[in-house]
């Protein structure tokens, strides 16, 4: 049974990892990865990764990208947004705190985000606006 808006948006606000898919050009298929996203009450999701990553040159290349989210329990859902990017911006230390603390526990955030921080490169955050969704909850099985 398809999700409402309600239950989609309450669904990606949530701390899953999405499956990330954008066209890796002719011949290729997609390339899907793991990663982690940020759910904004304005409608929009954003994700973090470095400036000079596969991601972010497919991303810039083909304009837009898409995340799935499911989860299996306590019931099988998931929801599927493509659409467009609006924005591409240097990413900020305070953002990656946002997004790490989304997903770890408090007493590893601040660990984690000075080594992200020191280690990883420039990284940016890019937003895009959800054009299209896909979303079922499939009950229990």
């Amino acid at each position: 049974m398809a999700l409402t808006r309600e239950e989609r948006e309450q669904f990606l606000a949530e701390p899953h990892v999405a499956a990330l898919a954008v066209d890796a050009g002719a011949g290729r298929a997609p390339l899907t990865v793991p990663i982690w996203y940020q759910y904004e009450s304005d409608g929009t999701v954003w994700i973090m990764t470095a400036l000079d990553s596969r991601k972010n040159e497919l991303i810039s290349a083909a304009g837009r990208f898409s995340l799935m989210i499911d989860r299996l329990e306590p019931t099988i859902r998931y929801v599927s947004v493509e659409g467009p990017v609006i924005e591409t911006v240097p990413a900020t230390i305070e953002q990656l705190r946002e997004i790490t603390a989304r997903y770890l526990p408090a007493d590893k955030v601040e660990g984690y985000v000075d080594f992200a921080w020191k280690n990883h490169g420039d990284q940016v955050v890019v937003r895009m606006r959800p054009e299209h969704w896909v979303s079922s909850d499939l009950g229990t099985v």
